[in-house]
């Protein structure tokens, strides 16, 4: 009740900002208690029983990738046919998730929460209990439809119920959920797989989404605002975008085919790919042209016309891209180079996952004190930073250095994180929360897909570039070469093992320099981006999210 009060009391008192680019940016952009989902609870309490749901799914995204292989064991399928088990997650995702602002407004926010919530744990169930692949893959699409709405929704929930003032740490306990969760899913799918099966890296979410439901359902507060709000704007008939839910559908759908399976396909000498290039471009282009016409759109493109907004999207698209890349590039590098479990790569990401937490605090404290430009622009520098040590590791690294690699990574992204979704509702009006919130998830999801994408293309193309380069001196007119063949094969004879002649051995290693040649490419190219990317800050309005005059000016 005390916060509800206080709640009400910032609300009131962020009136004095009108027309000043107050607390919530202007006379459009107001907040008010009115739209708060938590009722007569503490708004905390909201926090904790909506984080969980949404925890579940963004663990989701990460925690099936180190359990291919065994799913693919396990289905009798081959490899390659199994990593549709992640493709038709995110694509289904990637579509559900710019329409989710829409539906939520449609249905009603709480009712489509529970609904994407009871969708989520069904599908979770199917998929654990599924015989085949074909079943598999059905089931993750219902999954990536169910889940693609609660991030969004979570996200627009904090929004209404927290004044600008104390926003800050609410997305700090957002950010919990969205960057710790793709840190600990390998960690915890490597655990499950290896002394468990396949099919519990989903039915683990069973429990939890019950447990979700009901306590969503019995906590969290539908507003008579947001019910009104909704009839307001549904007045006249639910006239649903057809044509628009159609091209988003097309776009981002087939867009998501493109990345995901682009480089293994081999690009653009695919037909597949090809194919879905042409049709995500050109249907992305028309959802632009459609959208900015139509009178009821189902994606709101016009909030990109707020210069802070469209900035706080591209550099939460970056955000996504460190995130997703280099959350899958570590693991990846400590299999592939060191031979790491599973659970031991999955572990490297831990000490991460511990600096973002101790972190998280700190960056929601300042989001409401320190101009957001003194926090992106350090941060996104650390960032580079991290990076730049990342590329000047070798294939002698031990444990730690990896892990420790990653942590000096990992503090920065609540640095990110958080002031990028305090500040981006900032001058919106309370009613565009729920679109804001789609495109603010589009931006990071499709950041992931990219950063991801782009970083498994360059490091195909650097082994083969380096392999290259470290053979050219490996042939008999070397004197070097002879050498160390004599006196390699001296220390082999009469081993008998195949694998430990001079040659095979010259060639793993070849092969192993070469892999972690171009893991270190991959991390300077993605430091460079950042770099390009961070001065585009200092465009945004100087300002803070907390009350009074924290305002963007």
């Amino acid at each position: 009740m005390a916060e509800a009060a206080a709640a009400r009391r910032s609300g009131s008192n962020s009136g004095k900002g009108r027309g000043k680019g107050g607390a919530g940016g202007g006379g459009a952009g107001e907040w008010s208690p009115s739209r708060s989902a938590a009722g007569r609870y503490s708004p905390w309490l909201i926090v904790a029983i909506i984080s969980i749901p949404t925890f579940m799914e963004v663990l989701d995204t990460s925690i099936a990738n180190v359990a291919l292989d065994h799913i693919a064991g396990g289905l009798s399928v081959s490899n390659d046919q199994a990593t549709w088990v992640l493709t038709s997650y995110l694509v289904a995702n990637a579509i559900v998730i710019p329409i989710s602002g829409w539906l939520s407004d449609a249905i009603g926010r709480k009712r489509y929460f529970l609904i994407s919530i009871a969708l989520f744990t069904l599908s979770s169930l199917l998929c654990g209990l599924a015989p085949n692949l074909s079943t598999l893959v059905l089931a993750r699409i219902l999954q990536g439809i169910g889940g693609g709405g609660l991030a969004p929704v979570e996200q627009s929930i904090l929004a209404d119920t927290f004044p600008p003032a104390k926003r800050g740490m609410a997305f700090a306990a957002f950010a919990i959920v969205v960057v710790v969760g793709p840190v600990l899913g390998p960690t915890l799918g490597g655990y499950i797989v290896e002394y468990s099966t396949w099919h519990w890296v989903f039915l683990i979410n069973v429990p939890v989404g019950i447990a979700a439901w009901f306590l969503v359902e019995i906590f969290v507060d539908e507003p008579e605002q947001v019910q009104q709000d909704r009839k307001e704007k549904f007045k006249d008939g639910l006239r649903i975008d057809y044509i628009g839910v159609a091209l988003v559908a097309l776009g981002l759908g087939f867009l998501e085919i493109t990345f995901d399976r682009g480089e293994r396909e081999d690009w653009f000498s695919s037909p597949l790919i090809l194919g879905s290039a042409v049709i995500a471009v050109t249907s992305l282009v028309s959802l632009v042209v459609w959208e900015l016409n139509h009178k009821d759109p189902v994606v709101d493109l016009r909030l990109l016309k707020n210069r802070n907004f469209a900035l706080t999207i591209g550099v939460m698209a970056i955000t996504g891209m460190i995130l997703f890349g280099t959350t899958q590039l570590i693991p990846q590098m400590l299999q592939q180079v060191l031979g790491y479990s599973s659970l031991d790569a999955g572990l490297a990401l831990t000490a991460g996952g511990v600096a973002t937490l101790v972190a998280v605090p700190f960056a929601g404290r300042l989001a409401g004190v320190v101009d957001v430009r003194f926090l992106l622009f350090p941060a996104l520098l650390v960032q580079a930073a991290a990076l730049w040590n990342m590329s000047h590791l070798n294939a002698d690294i031990t444990f730690w250095d990896a892990a420790t690699a990653r942590l000096y990574q990992a503090m920065a992204l609540p640095f990110l994180f958080v002031p990028i979704n305090a500040i981006a509702y900032v001058g919106l009006r309370q009613n565009q929360t729920a679109q804001a919130s789609s495109l603010l998830n589009v931006a990071r999801n499709l950041g992931g897909t990219i950063g991801i994408s782009l970083s498994q293309t360059l490091l195909s193309n650097g082994l083969q570039k380096h392999q290259s380069e470290l053979v050219q001196p490996l042939n008999p007119l070397e004197p070097n070469y002879n050498d160390w063949l004599a006196t390699a094969g001296r220390a082999f004879a009469g081993q008998g093992d195949p694998g430990t002649t001079p040659l095979a051995v010259l060639y793993s290693q070849v092969q192993r320099q070469a892999t972690m040649l171009a893991f270190l490419d991959v991390f300077r190219t993605l430091m460079i981006v950042v770099l390009v990317v961070a001065p585009l800050v200092l465009f945004m309005r100087a300002g803070k999210t907390g009350g009074g005059q924290g305002g963007m000016h």
